[in-house]
């Protein structure tokens, strides 16, 4: 049953949370585990590199299929679903760990994994709104949002020295480990902490997932800025190899991440503040159509410098996206609804990162043409931002 708790977060939650906040950057990390080290995987594993690429590409293939089936479990059963997601993330780590030469098992593993992080990354709303006081649930949205991001810088910078170090075994060892004690952690504070109960006038919400318009510009907006950051890590080291900058595409996203994970952290309690969130998803869009479509109107020798101070702008806006969209699905839909909803615009984002990476890929990755299809991409995320509300209105508001 569950039971009320007290008007502050307690220290069984912050403790859920913290490690709620662990278990999403594992999924990234996870995932993305084999892309830094291709050749090296390749190797290790007797396979080509096109065979390495799908074990990173069953993960959004099956967050597709699955985020909205999970969306639903997570509503009905939160504890339950939960757990099951840090246990197949633990199982499909342990299974990769157990032959590391092995491509078939590898490949196995991978699959057991991503059926575990729709469950994750879906629960990212409704752990914060059954666990953490009203006046914490944006910066635990925040947190868990900023999480995804930490996972992919972790997995960038990590993934090369730790193989060169102990090979792709260990590393895949050293996951497991990792994960198994962060996934028993999630599921033994699961068990220990009461969730909060959802508020009535949540539960009266409406559910109008396919004819919702704040949804749907919300789910364009995320489309568009997971896309193109995507883009951007995707097609950037060609693009400055061109510019006469080899070698600082690495280092520039990173630094791009960076400033999204301090952008996600401090831009979305700033616009809850002060109701400010369509601002904060305009400017976004904006940074991207702005910053990369005055990149790309530059001649190539003012382009690359230009790249290097806008990149950063851009991700520190462009990353706070996701959890301002997420939070205010939250409080439109109601609690009750809320991993629903964050599925709903989890999937979106997904899909974005994979139709954008290739709408992209038709400028060859020259440098102006590459970066003005960045800027043009941005615009319905810019027009979606601005048909949004400019004051959020709440599910007990619309049910009153």
């Amino acid at each position: 049953m569950v039971a009320d708790v007290p008007s502050r977060t307690t220290a069984g939650a912050r403790a859920l949370l913290a490690a709620f906040c662990a278990l999403v950057a594992a999924t990234q990390v996870l995932w993305l585990t084999f892309s830094p080290v291709t050749d090296e995987s390749a190797r290790a594993l007797g396979v080509g590199a096109g065979a390495v690429a799908v074990l990173a590409a069953v993960n959004p293939f099956a967050f597709v299929l699955l985020a909205l089936p999970a969306g639903r479990w997570l509503e009905r059963s939160l504890v339950p679903a939960l757990a099951a997601g840090a246990a197949l993330t633990v199982a499909g780590a342990l299974v990769r760990a157990t032959a590391v030469d092995s491509y078939a098992v590898v490949l196995a593993g991978q699959l057991v994994l991503s059926l575990g992080q729709p469950l994750v990354l879906g629960a990212t709303t409704v752990v914060a709104v059954r666990y953490t006081a009203p006046a914490g649930r944006t910066a635990a949205i925040s947190a868990a949002s900023a999480a995804q991001f930490v996972g992919i810088l972790v997995a960038a910078l990590v993934a090369g020295p730790v193989v060169g170090a102990v090979g792709l075994g260990g590393f895949l060892r050293a996951e497991a480990a990792a994960v198994a004690v962060v996934g028993a952690a999630v599921v033994v504070l699961l068990l220990r902490v009461a969730p909060r109960s959802v508020p009535a006038a949540a539960a009266a919400a409406p559910a109008r997932w396919g004819r919702d318009r704040v949804l749907v510009l919300l789910g364009v907006v995320l489309f568009v800025g997971v896309g193109v950051f995507n883009a951007v890590a995707t097609w950037l080291d060609p693009v400055l190899d061109a510019l006469g900058r080899p070698g600082t595409a690495g280092p520039l996203i990173a630094g791009m991440t960076v400033a999204g994970i301090a952008g996600a952290a401090v831009l979305p309690a700033w616009a809850a503040g002060r109701d400010r969130r369509r601002g904060v998803l305009l400017a976004a869009a904006l940074a991207a159509v702005a910053g990369f479509g005055l990149a790309g109107a530059l001649p190539a020798a003012a382009a690359g410098p230009v790249l290097l101070g806008v990149l950063p702008l851009v991700g520190f806006v462009l990353l706070a996206g996701l959890p301002v969209a997420l939070e205010w699905a939250e409080l439109h839909v109601g609690a009750d609804r809320a991993a629903r909803a964050t599925s709903l615009l989890l999937l979106a984002g997904n899909a974005g990162g994979v139709v954008l990476v290739l709408a992209v890929e038709v400028a060859g990755g020259q440098p102006r043409p590459t970066l003005l299809l960045l800027a043009a991409l941005g615009l319905p995320a810019a027009v979606a931002a601005w048909l949004l509300p400019r004051r959020v209105r709440t599910a007990a508001a619309q049910s009153s």
